[in-house]
């Protein structure tokens, strides 16, 4: 008999976190009987395949060299025996009640291809910022309006949050192995592009901030920016040519891979590369996308604050914009006088450490 669903844990050199991972798994409401937790162990050089294999029978590791999310993903989905996978990071947890949410929402519909969920970010200082939708729960990325809704919703299917049919992913083929990151991105935009999508309005998913994010960073670092300027860049092409293949509307594919590609532009030019017209095009047209219903005053102050942009060298506007938004004279009077756009779709909540 098979499961209903696989949970499937990336993992490399998480012996810190490994372990609350697979217990907040062990603690789901959802039956254990109808659950597979394989873990896939990415080439770990620390204690991470010694502190899994303290689960076995009940949970079954998979080790292979290191290659990365996308390699990691390519050897744990065909080994997946559930016709749901439940994707978790090794770093990550999930709220007991998760798997029920998701797999109650999933099986009440046989349209949806993919789930995703509200989140609770874990800052380095204990503190906690949860995210959760609150309109537009349900959508397609295969139309224009799909692909508007998509683009502000993204956040909610990250490798924590998505909940894929094994068919589906079994339709969508191999993750590209050069995505070493992002995978998971690869894998839910072309998910909510051939089906429907749901997120769900509860934060379920506990996602971790770190030293050794493999995305998100603490302290930017040149040489892990430039990987994952690399990554993103060829990830708006991959994601452009499949959906070519799938025959997309070519407008809302359009809107699906240029966000990416904007994200590896606006890399590049912190990098120090690129054109002071280009600095500015790129966070204009990231703040057109993430700020859709920002006021004429806020705009007009946006294209005012972008003006150094046009004639400091992308490198030095960055460094500058930086040391301003560090100052909290400067978050203090904003907050006051005009304060960032309110996202209307999102609710969020801080809790101090």
């Amino acid at each position: 008999m098979h499961p209903a669903v696989t949970v499937l844990i990336d993992t490399y050199n998480h012996e810190r976190f490994i372990e609350e991972a697979i217990v907040s798994v062990l603690a789901q409401d959802f039956p254990a009987t109808d659950t597979e937790i394989l873990v896939v162990d990415d080439g770990s050089t620390d204690r991470t395949p010694e502190i899994v294999r303290k689960f076995e029978p009940r949970v079954r590791l998979l080790r292979k060299e290191n290659g990365g999310q996308a390699s990691a993903f390519n050897a744990g989905i065909p080994e997946a025996r559930g016709e749901i996978v439940a994707f978790l990071d090794g770093d990550d947890w999930w709220a007991p009640n998760k798997l029920l949410r998701v797999m109650e929402t999933i099986n009440a519909d046989p349209s949806l291809g993919i789930v995703g969920n509200g989140i609770v970010m874990v800052q380095l200082d204990g503190s906690t910022q949860s995210e959760v939708l609150r309109e537009n729960f349900r959508f397609q990325a295969n139309t224009v309006e799909g692909a508007r809704l998509f683009r502000l919703r993204k956040s909610f299917l990250g490798t924590s949050r998505m909940t894929i049919r094994r068919d589906l992913l079994r339709r969508i083929g191999p993750v590209p192995e050069i995505l070493r990151v992002e995978a998971d991105e690869y894998l839910f935009t072309l998910a909510a592009v051939l089906l429907p999508a749901a997120i769900l309005p509860d934060a379920v998913t506990y996602y971790r901030y770190h030293d050794a994010n493999g995305f998100q960073m603490s302290v930017p670092d040149p040489v892990r920016l430039r990987k994952k300027q690399i990554v993103l860049d060829s990830l708006a092409k991959m994601l452009a040519s499949e959906m070519q293949r799938y025959q997309i509307d070519p407008a809302c594919a359009q809107m699906i891979s240029e966000i990416v590609q904007v994200e590896a532009d606006q890399i590049r030019l912190v990098l120090g590369e690129g054109t002071p017209a280009e600095t500015f095009r790129t966070e204009w047209k990231i703040y057109e996308v993430l700020c859709p219903t920002a006021t004429f005053s806020h705009r007009m102050f946006k294209r005012l604050s972008l003006a150094p942009s046009l004639f400091l060298p992308p490198k030095k506007f960055y460094e500058l914009r930086s040391r301003i938004v560090a100052s909290s004279f400067y978050r203090a009077t904003r907050a006051q006088i005009l304060p960032n756009p309110a996202r209307p779709h999102v609710e969020n909540a801080w809790t101090a450490k």
